[in-house]
């Protein structure tokens, strides 16, 4: 069994954000994003978190040893101050690291971090034919409480179906 590791992100960790995400996008079933992202745009995406938020890498291994296999995020559900304590959740495993335990850590990384910044709830969205991620989603108790029927294209040209999730912190 891999041992995994995380640390908040840094400029350092661009390349890799941007590999992993761009991962993602190609694969296609889990973003709505359609064409890869260029590194400048991820550090203005990094940038943009803010105290209580955060970008997390995920690693496998520890150390001099450990490499990024994947990235967790915590953002803002909402702007508006009535919201505050409310957080959206996203996370993202490169391919071959996918199976491996490696999504599990980080969702159970993202809980973790939320309630020690003071979050009340998470909220996430999801393709709802991603049944690893929906799955995922169930097995730690959040709760769907929404479907938006072919709401979302994916860089293959797939319209999917999302679910909306949330989890009582």
């Amino acid at each position: 069994m891999t041992d995994y590791s995380y640390h908040v992100a840094t400029d350092a960790d661009l390349p890799a954000l941007t590999d992993i995400y761009n991962a993602a996008i190609i694969r296609g079933g889990s973003t709505a994003d359609t064409e890869p992202v260029t590194t400048e745009q991820r550090k203005a995406w990094l940038d943009s978190f803010q105290t209580p938020y955060a970008v997390f890498v995920i690693d496998a291994g520890a150390g001099d040893t450990a490499e990024p296999i994947g990235f967790a995020a915590i953002s803002a559900f909402n702007p508006r101050p009535g919201y505050d304590g409310i957080c959206s959740l996203a996370y993202y495993i490169t391919p071959q690291w996918q199976g491996r335990g490696a999504g599990k850590y980080a969702l159970g990384v993202l809980i973790d971090e939320c309630r020690a910044r003071a979050m009340r709830m998470a909220c996430t969205v999801i393709f709802a034919d991603n049944a690893a991620s929906s799955g995922l989603m169930e097995r730690f108790g959040f709760t769907r409480y929404g479907l938006l029927p072919q709401a979302a294209y994916d860089s293959k040209g797939t319209l999917h179906d999302v679910g909306f999730w949330s989890y009582a912190l």
